[in-house]
C-alpha cells in the first residue's frame, strides 16, 4: 500500500514541476467506473453445523438477495459474496491509480429489528463457483479488510435506503494484485458479538441499477 502512495505522491510532484514554468499546473483528469455485481454469481454460504456448509448462488426468479451475519434463531451463520468484474469497457483499466472506491448496497432486512449488527467486508480472491472452504477465513484468507461503520441498524433498512461503504483500501490493494475480479466476502464482524443478520438486495428485476450491489471507482 506504501509503494502505491507513493506513486501517487511521484505523479502529482512531476506535474507540480511540470507547471513550474508558467505558474499553473494541471491536475489528471479523473474517471468513474460504477460497476453493478454479476448475479450469476453472487451468492452466500452458510455453516449450517462445524463441518456441514450449505451454498446459493446465482440470484434466480426465488432469490434475490444474499445473506451476512448470524442468525438469531438458528445461530447458523451466513456469509455473503459478492463478486464484481473488473474488465471491459465499464471497468478499471489495468495501469489506472486508484483515488476512492464506495461499495453501495441496499439492506431488505435484519434481524433482530432492534438489533445494531457490526459487519465486516474482505477482499478476497478465489475461482468460481463458490465452494464450502471459501467460508474459511483461513482456507481462504482475507487480503484487505474494513468495516461498516456505524455498524448496520433499522435505520439502514428500507427501500431507497443506501449504505455506502469506503472501500478504497479494498480496491488499491486489488489494483496492486493485478486481480480481474473484485471479490468481497462479507460476514458479522469479529469478536464476541450478539448474533444478528443482514439481507443484502441483489434484485435481477426493473430496479437492479438502483438497489443492487454496486461498486463505484474513481481513479486516474
Amino acid at each position: 500500500m506504501k509503494r502505491v502512495f507513493l506513486a501517487i505522491t511521484l505523479v502529482w510532484l512531476v506535474i507540480s514541476m511540470s507547471g513550474c514554468g508558467d505558474g499553473h499546473s494541471t491536475p489528471p483528469p479523473t474517471f468513474v467506473s460504477q460497476i453493478l455485481s454479476d448475479p450469476a454469481l453472487d451468492g452466500d454460504i452458510e455453516q449450517t453445523a462445524p463441518n456441514t456448509y450449505a451454498i446459493t448462488q446465482g440470484m434466480t426468479t426465488g432469490v434475490q438477495s444474499v445473506f451476512a451475519g448470524i442468525d438469531p434463531v438458528t445461530l447458523t451463520e451466513f456469509r455473503a459474496f459478492l463478486h464484481f468484474p473488473l474488465g471491459g469497457t465499464n471497468g478499471v483499466p489495468a495501469n489506472a491509480v486508484i483515488d476512492s472506491a464506495f461499495l453501495d448496497i441496499v439492506i431488505n432486512s435484519i434481524q433482530p429489528t432492534t438489533g445494531t449488527i457490526p459487519i465486516r467486508i474482505e477482499l478476497v480472491s478465489f475461482q468460481q463457483p463458490l465452494r464450502a472452504t471459501y467460508f474459511d477465513r483461513t482456507l481462504l484468507p482475507p487480503l484487505a479488510s474494513t468495516t461498516i461503520v456505524p455498524p448496520i441498524s433499522r435505520t439502514d433498512v428500507g427501500v431507497g435506503k443506501h449504505v455506502s461503504v469506503d472501500v478504497t483500501s479494498l480496491m488499491v490493494e486489488a489494483q496492486r494484485l493485478g486481480l480481474a475480479d473484485f471479490q468481497v466476502r462479507i460476514l458479522e464482524d469479529l469478536g464476541p458479538v450478539t448474533p444478528g443478520l443482514i439481507e443484502i438486495s441483489d434484485t435481477t428485476g426493473a430496479d437492479r441499477g438502483i438497489e443492487a450491489p454496486l461498486l463505484q471507482v474513481t481513479y486516474f
